[in-house]
């Protein structure tokens, strides 16, 4: 399946939290969006593999998502080595997406920034003819994605594109607030962590206010390119 957009995170919940509104966006407007994992997240104070595993498959209905997998990458102790670039290599071959999405390029979690390195280094070795890899036995083709964005996460970092998701702020939230082990819930009997306390979710919308703020709009989600964005003309500029 050839898709519009590959989204990776670190952890299943980094997608729906960076990017859940961007997505449901361009899956509105006919594009195929798709997700991989890196990790299942499974050093996470709460929840289990099973209950995470669950979550990302309701947030996947949410979103309307065409695909999502998990490489299956240590949770806390991935690296950016040959095996993992491979893995993430081949995910760029199977979907080859014109659009890549990843984790922030420094973040309050290692794993973010550590994932944001390693699918920058995988999308630019996924292009190179003299690394093969293979997909139930038939040779992949290269493919190197035509552009790399950053979501961003914990850490305030200034975008260098910001996306009006006023329209789809619903799907986000509902696409967040279906990792019921993660995040608030007065039932709850589980430690209390960073993203599970009453204020996180208010301090999600607060973000998506400014940033929406900063383009006129009610909602919007920022992003960091490493390299420069054009346009054909000013009037593209909104």
């Amino acid at each position: 399946m050839k898709l519009d957009i590959l989204v990776f995170g670190a952890h299943p919940d980094d997608v729906e939290l960076g990017c859940g509104g961007t997505i449901a966006k361009h899956v509105s407007l006919g594009y195929k969006v798709g997700v991989v994992d890196l990790t299942q997240g499974e050093l996470g104070t709460r929840g289990t593999i099973e209950t995470r595993k669950q979550e990302a498959t309701d947030a996947s209905k949410i979103l309307k998502l065409s695909v999502r997998e998990n490489l299956g990458l240590k949770d806390g102790f991935f690296i950016n080595d040959q095996p993992s670039q491979l893995k993430l290599i081949q995910a760029i071959r199977k979907y080859q997406p014109e659009i890549v999405i990843a984790n922030a390029v420094e973040d309050r979690h290692p794993d973010h920034g550590k994932g944001s390195k390693l699918v920058f280094d995988s999308c630019f070795f996924s292009g190179l003819a003299k690394i093969e890899t293979s997909d139930n036995s038939s040779t992949q083709i290269p493919w190197r994605p035509k552009k790399l964005y950053h979501y961003i996460q914990s850490q305030l970092i200034m975008p260098d594109l910001v996306v009006d998701i006023s329209d789809f702020w619903k799907e986000k939230i509902e696409s967040v607030r279906v990792y019921k082990t993660q995040f608030y819930s007065a039932a709850s009997n589980e430690p209390e962590t960073f993203i599970s306390k009453p204020s996180f979710l208010a301090f999600l919308e607060a973000r998506a206010r400014e940033l929406g703020q900063s383009i006129n709009v009610e909602y919007a989600e920022g992003f960091t390119v490493n390299s420069m964005i054009g346009v054909d003309h000013l009037f593209q500029i909104h």
